[in-house]
């Protein structure tokens, strides 16, 4: 008998991370759904935008909420959690966390999950970093705790003040495909959040999330929340680490 190869050794990924380290960034599903995302809320003026057309469309959508907006307007929370849409974390604010030490993120992701999590009286499972920001270091910090960091496949680029709704909808239409997941914004994070960020875009966000959803109802599609997707998907992960 000839004997057997051994198998080389998988790459290992610097600072002791397990090769399955990774961000969620699409769903692998045969299901007619679109992963409906939300950061920044809950702002008035935005977030009851959003959510009426999600009522209006019958979507689904996660939240991903900054614990210093839920502070400030828990009753815009409130609606969110009893409309039926899942609840995911954004952070403690929206402070780049690649500019914090490894230990500092993961202290405020604990206590921003533990706050969370009080508020809505349930469990917190999904964290998306502010901007979409991390290293293999901070990925540790936020994952530490069970949290599954989310980032995202299309971006309809609602955070632009540059840019029109017209571009807004190609960009939110561009790589759509069962399973891919959406980022939109229900508010717009300020000084008061960490964020310096410029001036706000001025649109309606409520009329741009019909529009969207328009586009993808003329396509088949529908737009779910991230578990309700994951009920009859896969997730799949990437080493991203955008900083």
């Amino acid at each position: 008998m000839a004997a057997m190869t051994a198998p080389a050794p998988l790459p290992q990924p610097a600072q002791d991370v397990p090769v399955w380290a990774g961000s969620l960034t699409t769903v692998r599903t045969a299901a007619p759904q679109v992963v409906l995302t939300f950061d920044d809320g809950p702002q008035p003026g935005g977030t009851e935008q959003v959510l009426a057309a999600l009522s209006e469309t019958g979507s689904t959508a996660t939240f991903f909420v900054l614990v210093s907006r839920a502070r400030r307007f828990p009753g815009l929370l409130a609606e969110v959690v009893a409309a039926g849409h899942e609840i995911g974390l954004h952070g403690l604010d929206h402070v780049r966390l690649t500019t914090l030490p490894p230990e500092e993120v993961r202290q405020r992701t604990a206590d921003a999950r533990s706050e969370l999590e009080d508020r809505i009286g349930r469990g917190v499972s999904w964290v998306r970093p502010p901007y979409g920001a991390q290293n293999r270091e901070t990925w540790a910090g936020l994952t530490h705790g069970g949290l599954t960091s989310v980032l995202w496949g299309i971006d309809q680029e609602d955070w632009r003040p540059d840019v029109d709704d017209d571009h807004r909808l190609t960009a939110a239409l561009t790589g759509l495909a069962p399973g891919m997941i959406l980022q939109g914004h229900d508010g717009f994070a300020g000084p008061e959040d960490g964020a310096f960020d410029g001036p706000a875009p001025q649109l309606d966000r409520g009329a741009l999330l019909r529009r969207v959803l328009g586009a993808y109802a003329d396509q088949g599609l529908v737009g779910r929340g991230l578990s309700e997707v994951l009920l009859t998907g896969v997730q799949l992960r990437e080493e991203r680490f955008p900083s």
